[in-house]
């Protein structure tokens, strides 16, 4: 990717190749993708952003870390619209407010866009199948937008996780494996089949992609 230089452990600050399976510093810190700001200067323009018909996440590509070559996913994730509240604003003593309503999102959920940048890395990374540990949104989100692409998902929930969330991962075609135990037995035991089998990880305190396929939002005024 010639827009991003490196992931950076925000531990110990040791640096690491940018590749999509990236996931954790040696020493166990979370990553943090450093971008080239210099070289996404010259490939991204008000102008350029202002000419584009792409309304979803993905009109911002030079601001994520995926390869220029990389396709879009199915589904539309993003450009979810920003609704003023004033009255709000006035009760919280705030001189303007604005609300992102990521409920239009495929899986009605502001999770689909870390889900999304998953199944994108996931797919040059050149695998089939993508796993998590989640209670919820995290896993219908990535349920949702691994099956648009054609991608196997295993989702680990712990067996306190809501009948619903259960019912819409099966209804996506997720293997759903219940644990008898807390979230972090269920993240435990996801991240030792991850391993074992060589699956795709998706857990958000893994994968350093994630968090930056939440940012786009806030680009949106950039452009307009």
């Amino acid at each position: 990717m010639k827009n991003v230089l490196y992931g950076k452990c925000v531990k110990c600050g040791k640096t690491y190749p940018a590749t999509p399976d990236l996931t954790t510093c040696e020493c166990g810190g979370i990553l943090d993708i450093t971008y080239d700001y210099d070289y996404i200067k010259t490939q991204l323009t008000k102008e350029k952003l202002a000419e584009r018909t792409e309304r979803t996440m993905w009109r911002y590509r030079e601001l994520l870390p995926i390869e220029d070559t990389t396709e879009p996913t199915p589904l539309r994730v993003g450009w979810s619209p920003l609704y003023e509240e004033p009255r709000l604003a006035a009760q919280l003593g705030l001189k303007q407010l604005w609300v992102k309503d990521d409920g239009q999102n495929p899986t009605a959920s502001l999770k689909d866009r870390a889900s999304a940048m998953a199944v994108a890395k996931a797919r040059e990374a050149g695998a089939k199948v993508i796993a998590c540990s989640s209670t919820g949104n995290a896993a219908s989100s990535l349920a949702g937008n691994a099956a648009a692409a054609g991608l196997k998902t295993y989702i680990f929930v712990p067996s306190r996780a809501p009948k619903g969330k259960v019912a819409q991962l099966m209804t996506f075609g997720a293997t759903v494996i219940s644990v008898q135990g807390s979230y972090e037995e269920t993240f435990e035991l996801s991240k030792q089949a991850i391993d074992k089998w060589g699956w795709y990880n998706r857990n958000a305190a893994i994968n350093p992609y994630l968090s930056e396929a939440r940012r786009p939002w806030l680009w949106r005024s950039w452009s307009s």
